[in-house]
Formats: structure tokens, sequence, C-alpha cells
């Protein structure tokens, strides 16, 4: 696993630019960047994916598998965390001296660009970074943007606009949003993430709180979330702005109904008050749109325009997405792979797919997430009317002794509604034989489950 190295000079002509693990959405966001602004790029990774479709769409030249030939004329490198120090390309850009900058420095230094606007937080960060694209872009700024996911409107990750705005995705993962020039800090929530880096809750906590203390202009922070709420009182920052359903938030939602497929709330802001309509499901996007709505008036905007703004948002890329259905039965995909988001996306789930059964295949992200949660999985999973769970998606990490999938299908009370397979070819005839006509199938998790779905269609179809 690499660490950032933020002691690396930034080039200032970066030149022809090679990124090694192009696909992933951090990586592919700024890659796309670069390419809007006139650079040429280069990559590799281990897979072909349509993140590299879309690159190479745009003019990118992307070689499958890793060699150190793929290197070729670049002048600089960018590598990410995923990546491995054996790493033939990093280890001939290392011994020929080139730069090798982390991604998160890359992006530290493209955001220093303009008034940066950092959305950092255990979940929601992808939605809540979209809604203030969205946003910013309804409200005439042009914000220049890199996301962890598609933003369905501008079928993007990530933009480069004329505006002063830069939104970004910062992550926390490994302490890389401390190192951003942070104008305006978005925190969604602080529910404890990623414990085997930083070895404690009150760690973790500590870093958000220098995350947002950091901020030149603004912070908002929920009012609901325990963790945000513990991180703020830590905080000495003259301005924040807080949002929630909390009747101290600033930004303040109430009347929430998240009983079908749309959620709408009423919202409240300095003694004005607006309808706020969405056309996604789930209370926790009109939080995620609460939040969103703070950052704008945060910035100046109106209030009454910034929540008709928000509102345009059209949703990202495998959050409750629907690719399909056959006999009947529909099939969505989700990004959720923390316990608390699970349960928000199979509430929302629950709420769209009226008497439909909900049928969940779950595919545990990293060995060291699954040992420290796989009883609130369990717990969350339960949500549904049957779960499938297959085999742990490594990622960066090695696999742990006795830490398998089995650790969250055991922690289940109910043994019948929930099915342990491990088999990746397997679970698609399985999800297919179980649901029946009106029922929903949902594949859930971050790593590759997502590539499961045009199975799971030609399953049902058969």
């Amino acid at each position: 696993m690499i660490k950032p190295d933020y002691s690396q000079p930034i080039p200032k002509d970066l030149g022809k630019v090679h990124f090694i693990g192009i696909g992933g959405s951090g990586m592919s966001g700024i890659a796309r960047m670069l390419l809007q602004m006139g650079y040429q790029v280069t990559g590799s990774d281990v897979r072909d994916s349509p993140n590299i479709k879309a690159l190479e769409a745009l003019g990118a030249k992307i070689t499958i598998g890793h060699d150190a030939r793929n290197l070729g004329d670049a002048d600089t490198v960018v590598v990410t965390s995923a990546l491995w120090e054996t790493n033939p390309e990093l280890l001939l850009a290392i011994e020929s001296g080139l730069p090798v900058l982390h991604r998160s420095a890359l992006l530290a230094h493209l955001g220093s660009q303009g008034k940066l606007i950092a959305v950092a937080g255990a979940h929601g960060k992808t939605t809540s970074t979209g809604m203030v694209v969205t946003g910013l872009s309804k409200l005439g700024a042009d914000p220049s943007f890199v996301n962890g996911g598609v933003i369905q409107e501008y079928g993007a990750s990530s933009g480069f606009g004329k505006g002063e705005h830069f939104v970004i995705e910062a992550d926390e993962s490994d302490s890389s949003f401390l190192h951003y020039d942070t104008a305006v800090a978005l925190i969604t929530n602080v529910d404890p993430d990623h414990l085997d880096h930083f070895g404690s809750l009150e760690a973790f906590q500590g870093e958000f709180a220098k995350f947002a203390d950091a901020a030149s202009h603004l912070v908002v922070i929920s009012s609901d979330d325990p963790g945000a709420i513990a991180v703020r009182q830590r905080l000495s920052h003259d301005r924040v702005i807080t949002f929630g359903k909390d009747a101290t938030a600033t930004v303040r939602l109430s009347s929430i109904d998240s009983t079908g497929p749309q959620v709408s709330a009423r919202i409240e802001y300095q003694g004005q008050s607006e309808l706020l309509s969405l056309s996604i499901p789930g209370e926790h996007n009109a939080i995620n749109a609460a939040g969103a709505i703070a950052v704008l008036v945060g910035l100046g905007f109106d209030f009454s325009k910034s929540v008709e703004a928000v509102a345009g948002f059209c949703g990202t890329d495998r959050r409750f997405q629907l690719h399909g259905s056959h006999r009947g039965v529909c099939v969505y995909d989700d990004f959720a792979h923390h316990p608390t988001e699970v349960a928000a996306a199979l509430k929302a789930a629950r709420a769209a797919c009226g008497s439909g059964r909900l049928i969940t295949v779950f595919q545990p992200h990293l060995f060291s997430r699954t040992r420290i949660f796989y009883r609130e999985f369990a717990e969350a999973l339960a949500l549904s009317d049957i779960s499938i769970v297959t085999s742990i998606y490594a990622a960066r990490e090695d696999p742990e002794p006795g830490v398998t999938a089995d650790l969250i299908t055991d922690a289940y009370g109910d043994q019948g509604v929930v099915k342990l397979v491990p088999e990746w070819d397997d679970v698609p005839a399985v999800a297919a034989g179980l649901a029946k006509p009106g029922d929903f199938i949902i594949t859930m998790g971050c790593g590759d489950i997502y590539k499961m779905v045009p199975a799971l269609l030609s399953a049902l179809e058969e």
C-alpha cells in the first residue's frame, strides 16, 4: 500500500502524465480533468472497466495489466494508495527519477487553483459532492470538480469549469484530506471507519477536527450525527453552519417524507422556509441535500434559489441505480459498504419497492472492515427480506486468518433469510431462483460486485 508523500514537489509543467491504476474512481476523475485541461494521459490497470472506456474515448492511452514498458515516455507518474510498492511501473519510475505523485497530492495541487470546497465523511460524500456541484452549476457558478462517482446529469465524475469554485470528494481514509487548501469544509458525518489506520475512534474524530479547523472560510457539519457532534465540540473555527433534523440546526429539515421512490421535506434557514423535493429516495438523501444547501448559503447564494438548484440533482452512479428488469424483477446496484450506509440504502430501497421483496447481494469490502463490523453488517442486511453474502473483496489488503464472509452470515439471528454463496459464478442463479415477480434484487458493495448485474439479468431471463 502506497502512502501519500506531500514532500514531492509538483512540477510546473506535468508534461505527459501516466496513471498507475487509472481505473479507480479517484484516479479516473483526476485523469479526466487533466485530459480536459489539454494534457496527454496514459495509464494502466489490472482490468478493464467503464471508467477506462470513458477515458479512452477522451484520448487516454491505457493498457490492461501492469508492466514496466507501460511507462513509455511519461514525464510525471500518478499513483494510488491501493498500489503495491513492488509494482513494476512504479519501480521503473523511481529508478528513472521521475516525479511520482500520490493522487491526493495532485488533487490538492489542482484544487489550490480555486476556492476549494472539500466534502468529507464516513459516507454520503459522493452524493453530497454531486449535490454541491449540481447546485453551483445551476446557479451559474460553473465549478471544477472531482467526485468519487459519476454524477448522472453530467455523465462524468469530474469536470473542468471556468468558475472560481473547485469541489472535491475528500478522502479521510489515510488522512490525505488534511493536505488540501480547503476554503469550505463539509462534513456529512463521522461514523467510525478506517479504524485499522487511525487506531481509535478518538483519533478518527481528531483528524476531522483538524480538517475542519483548517478551512479558511467556513465549516458545514451535521447537527445529528453523534460523531459530527463530538467533532464540533472540538472546533475552534469562528464560522460554523450546521444542518439536519435537530432543532438547533442552522439549515433545518422537518416533515421528511421518505415513504416512496422520491423523498421530500420542509427546509428552513434564517426564518425562510421552502419545500425540498428530490428525484431520489431516502431520508439520508434529504439530509445530504440540506448539507449541500448549507454550503451554498454559506457561500452567499440565495436560500430559495439554492433549494431549487439542489433539487435538480439526479443522482450518482452506483447509488440505488436501476439497471433493468426481467420477469417483473428489478435489478439495482448500490455502492454502500459500511453498516450505516447499508442500512440507509436498504431503508430507501424498502420505500421504493413497496410490497415487493428485497433481495440483497452483498460483497463485503476489506478483511479489516469485515472483522470490525460483521455484527453491524448482519443487523443492517437484515432489513432485506433475503440476503446473499459472497466472498470478501480484498482490495488493498492481504487475507486475515479466520476472517471470511461467514462472520456476517453466522451473526444472523434468523438463518432462514441469509445465504452464504462464496463462489461468484454461483450467485446469479441463486438470486434469480429466489426472486418472484414484483421483487427487487440489489447488488451492494464498493468492490466489483456491480459487474455481476448483467449476469443477474441474464439469469432472470433464463
